[in-house]
């Protein structure tokens, strides 16, 4: 018992000292292109992206989320969602993407700006 005890304060201690820690997998926003309402279903969603972080429900549709979270002491936290919606035969419903990674806002802002 002391022995865990004392590795998890040494990881703790480390990853304060590294000062950066990442939770989920990287994922470029702007290649998303493939991903189509109506046509894309859950398998090429998995094929593309992986195993969802989470999966939920909203208002009977499944959900995927992809999460990527970039923690750190010393600078700014970085994080970016996207939300995938199914419809009822496994096809991409709609989706959500928010991210606060500057290289990735200025990309949607010039595609939005009018």
């Amino acid at each position: 018992m002391r022995r865990t005890v004392a590795y998890l304060l040494l990881t703790a201690a480390l990853l304060c000292l590294a000062g950066c820690v990442s939770v989920g997998k990287d994922f470029y926003s702007t290649e998303l292109k493939w991903l189509k309402s109506g046509t894309t279903t859950r398998q090429e969603v998995y094929r593309m992206l992986g195993e969802p972080f989470r999966t939920g429900v909203d208002q009977g549709k499944i959900t995927w989320t992809y999460g990527y979270y970039r923690y750190s002491a010393f600078g700014n936290t970085r994080t970016k969602d996207l939300v995938i919606y199914y419809n009822a035969d496994g096809t991409v419903n709609t989706y959500t993407f928010s991210t606060s990674f500057p290289d990735e806002k200025n990309a949607w802002q010039d595609r939005t700006t009018p």
